[in-house]
């Protein structure tokens, strides 16, 4: 591939020097609008690698690009926050105490509040949620959980998202059904995104 958003070229992390190694020698590119799977048995290193992607982990070795920059590798670390990379973890991470609305635009840190809120409700409208906005987590479905989780991740408007196994926690019908939801916004929205599932 010629010019990918994101390369990761020969990553591999162990969490101690005389450990075996979590991830090997891992390299792939994703291009821009391309929605790439990581697939594997648990325990194989799918969310550590999505970890030293996010910045949330440093790699022992390897390097991470994005659009030809470096994230991370022997040139430095970029840390999490400046690497516009989203992410939805498994459980979500919704905070309890917030309404949807707030949840959502707790991770938009640009222009001003009012504009804030402005990317919040678009990205809830994006999700299928805009008449949700004033509930709090715990009144909602897991199916509803999830797709706030994925709007608060898509409302800065990240270069990349980062999926580790959001569907997991769903039964089986409303897990296929949300996983088509969510390619196809994906899809239209021309996003880049890495989903990792077993």
């Amino acid at each position: 591939m010629s010019n990918p958003l994101l390369s990761v070229q020969h990553l591999t992390k162990r969490f101690a020097p005389d450990a075996a190694p979590v991830i090997h020698d891992v390299s792939f590119d994703v291009a821009d609008g391309e929605i790439f799977s990581i697939l594997g048995p648990s325990g194989c290193g799918k969310t550590t690698t999505l970890r030293c992607i996010a910045g949330f982990e440093q790699a022992t070795e390897g390097t991470v690009l994005m659009q030809g920059g470096t994230l991370s590798g022997p040139g430095g670390h970029v840390p999490p926050e400046q690497r516009e990379v989203g992410i939805v973890f498994q459980e979500y991470a919704l905070f309890p105490h917030l309404s949807v609305l707030e949840n959502v635009a707790f991770g938009v840190d640009v222009g001003t509040k009012a504009q804030q809120v402005d990317r919040a409700r678009e990205a809830l409208d994006m999700v299928g949620l805009g008449n949700l906005e004033d509930r709090r987590p715990q009144h909602l479905s897991g199916g509803q959980q999830q797709r706030v989780a994925l709007a608060r991740t898509l409302a800065p408007e990240p270069n990349l998202l980062l999926l580790d196994e959001p569907f997991s926690n769903l039964d089986a019908l409303l897990r296929e059904e949300t996983r088509q939801e969510v390619r196809q916004l994906l899809k239209d929205k021309g996003m880049s995104a890495i989903l990792v599932t077993h």
